[in-house]
């Protein structure tokens, strides 16, 4: 690592800056035109400059843009980004994880630290002292692959721990000896160890051809208490763990290499079933992990799904299958991990001698199109109901997204291992779920009923001056009469929040894509975190009947918190009204006018951006404030009853007609 220049600033970017005060970047950029006395850039280029963070820091606090001072733990983000690029960065965070684990005497990743280096570990230990050396240690992971997230590819940890429940699934016996061939950062070694809690693994053995993801990988499993070996060079060109037979392996190797080595190993000795083509580099790191096993060891990994199907490796494909090797090829659903886009294979390996179940048939389990796991949205995935499925029909249980296909009937011409194309579409839909389905269907179709006849009832009243609109009055106003409070939701580090469905007692995380999309994934934060203030910045948490606003015109919406507490995310905000003054539930129809919002727009950009305190509110008493606010709590349960219906009814179309594709539809 060079040695760096003791007089170099901590510098900042102005996306730093915005996450240090909780807004957007384009509210930083309008602050420097804006403000003669914003810090002069100390580095970078015209497009990205550099700013000196005490002096940010010091501007903030004096233009009251930041209630409180940056936390140790956030100060030290731009420290570190301020020291180097990409690997001189990701060696020092490596380093740091070796000093906070207390294995430093084994040696500490990198090349000799400069001055300023070094007084950064120093500054380190003494946030660990007071943070935590566990949370000190993964905030600067996390903010490292944040920063690269482009150029460094990890494994999702509910990936990652499904591959690990599944070699512990398929292997017989107790995990001594665990391996990953391509490492990475460690997410599957760590999983992998963790897994091995009741039956402890013994040695673990990583490699990787990046240095920087080797160290940190190295010190992340010395960070969680597991003593590893790992290496940095090519696996496939030079193993440094060729002796080693491992009870398990668990990788997800690189794709679609060209230079892989396919000249200099043609002869290998690891090429059993045969010397993968130039463009099959998948393949090798297949065999690879099939000769690193030891009797009887698993093997799982990640590879994209035209290995099971292109043309160049079929005979490769068919020597697994006749020597028993593959045991299980399981899709997995479009976004389980990067590229997102794609449903990636999982592929389970045994060695040893086969059974005549795995001579004969090959498992193959298809969660991507067989497992519903829309209830979640486009992008969600319901990993509970995943690791349901695929851990039952490993167990040799039946399930619909799987089958056990004769090895005979897939050594063809293609040898097309696509779950896909052998699963038998016998559907997943019967007869009580149909019914359930016209009962929910049903039940909404009432309730919209029942609430439509209410509306429909009515009517603008008629007469002279009917016509005539009330008074108006901002939320500006209303907020300097003490009618309400204005709060302002704020960025949270992403590391921090959790996704999927949360558990009792959970806090939800609201965001405006959440909103948007109602049926997406949920994001939530530990309840018991929250309340003891452990998650990191500065929270906005609602209370109970808070009027959330989405201050974005593009997306615009308002409505009731009716499920307080939530944590407000960037561009919403809640506006808490005095009850003996104001209707929550009449300000929230009131505000939500898409006229009001297009009036308060700013119109600076294309995703223009609501001035909250602009919009108008008629004036009324209370009395009639809240008979609209009723009028208001009935459009909203209208909207509620159109959405659910319309979701019901497209699940029940969805059902009729796989019943009808497979001839299992008659009439009465």
């Amino acid at each position: 690592m060079p040695k760096s220049d003791d007089t170099t600033p901590v510098a900042v970017s102005l996306a730093e800056i915005a996450r240090l005060a909780g807004v957007g970047r384009a509210a930083v950029s309008n602050w420097r035109r804006r403000y003669e006395t914003f810090p002069a850039p100390v580095g970078g280029t015209d497009t990205s400059p550099l700013f000196s963070l005490p002096d940010v820091e010091a501007w903030l606090r004096n233009e009251n843009k930041i209630k409180n001072s940056v936390g140790p733990l956030e100060r030290l983000g731009p420290e570190l980004e301020s020291l180097g690029e990409r690997d001189a960065t990701g060696r020092l965070v490596a380093a740091v994880g070796v000093r906070l684990s207390g294995t430093e005497e084994n040696g500490t990743p990198g090349e000799p630290f400069g001055s300023r280096e070094a007084r950064f570990l120093t500054h380190v230990s003494e946030v660990a002292a007071a943070e935590g050396a566990a949370r000190t240690f993964g905030f600067l992971v996390d903010r490292w692959l944040r920063t690269h997230v482009r150029q460094i590819t990890t494994t999702p940890e509910p990936l990652a721990d499904l591959m690990a429940e599944i070699a512990s699934t398929v292997h017989p016996g107790e995990v001594r000896t665990l391996l990953d061939p391509a490492c990475g950062t460690g997410s599957l070694l760590l999983s992998g160890a963790a897994t091995g809690k009741d039956r402890p693994v013994t040695e673990i053995f990583g490699q990787d051809n990046d240095p920087a993801l080797a160290a940190l990988a190295g010190a992340r499993l010395a960070m969680a208490g597991f003593a590893a070996s790992v290496t940095s060079s090519d696996t496939l060109l030079a193993d440094a763990h060729a002796d080693v037979r491992a009870d398990v392996v668990l990788c997800s190797p690189p794709s679609n290499e060209r230079d892989w080595g396919h000249s200099e190993l043609a002869t290998d000795a690891r090429w059993v079933f045969g010397l993968p083509p130039r463009t099959e580099s998948e393949l090798a790191w297949v065999q690879h992990a099939v000769g690193s096993l030891a009797p009887e060891g698993v093997a799982v990994l990640l590879l994209p799904p035209a290995v099971a199907a292109r043309r160049a490796g079929r005979r490769i494909r068919a020597g697994l299958l006749r020597a028993g090797v593959l045991h299980a090829v399981i899709a997995l659903p479009p976004g389980a991990a990067p590229p997102h886009g794609v449903g990636l294979h999982l592929w389970v390996l045994r060695s040893g001698e086969p059974t005549t179940a795995s001579r004969t048939e090959l498992l193959m389990v298809d969660t991507a199109h067989g497992l519903d796991t829309t209830s979640l949205g486009k992008t969600g995935i319901n990993w509970a109901r995943l690791r349901e499925s695929v851990l039952a029909a490993l167990r040799g249980e039946r399930t619909y997204e799987s089958v056990r296909a004769p090895v005979i009937g897939l050594l063809d011409e293609q040898v097309d291992l696509t779950p896909a194309r052998h699963i038998p579409f016998t559907g997943s839909v019967n007869g009580i779920e149909l019914r359930r389905s016209w009962t929910r269907f049903d039940t909404h179709l009432r309730e919209l009923q029942d609430t439509a006849a209410s509306l429909a009832a009515l009517a603008p009243p008629e007469g002279p001056d009917t016509n005539s609109p009330s008074s108006l009055t901002t939320v500006a106003e209303l907020e300097r009469a003490g009618a309400l409070t204005v709060l302002v939701g704020q960025g949270l580090p992403e590391d921090l929040i959790r996704q999927g469905p949360p558990p009792k007692g959970a806090v939800p995380v609201l965001t405006v894509p959440g909103l948007l999309s109602p049926d997406s994934a949920g994001h939530w934060l530990p309840g018991a975190d929250v309340a003891r203030g452990e998650v990191g910045g500065t929270l906005t948490v609602t209370a109970g009947q808070d009027v959330i606003l989405v201050g974005v015109t593009r997306a615009f919406n308002v409505m009731v918190d009716s499920a307080a507490p939530s944590v407000l995310g960037p561009s919403l905000y809640a506006l808490r009204t005095d009850p003996a003054v104001l209707d929550p539930w009449f300000l929230a129809g009131c505000l939500r006018a898409p006229g009001n919002a297009r009036q308060a727009g700013t119109h600076a950009t294309t995703s223009s951006r609501v001035d909250v305190r602009r919009l108008h509110v008629p004036r009324m008493p209370l009395k009639e404030q809240q008979a609209y606010g009723e009028i208001y709590r009935k459009v909203a349960s209208f909207e509620r009853e159109l959405r659910d219906i319309g979701s019901t009814g497209a699940e029940l179309a969805r059902s009729l007609g796989e019943l009808m594709s497979t001839g299992r539809l008659r009439g009465k």
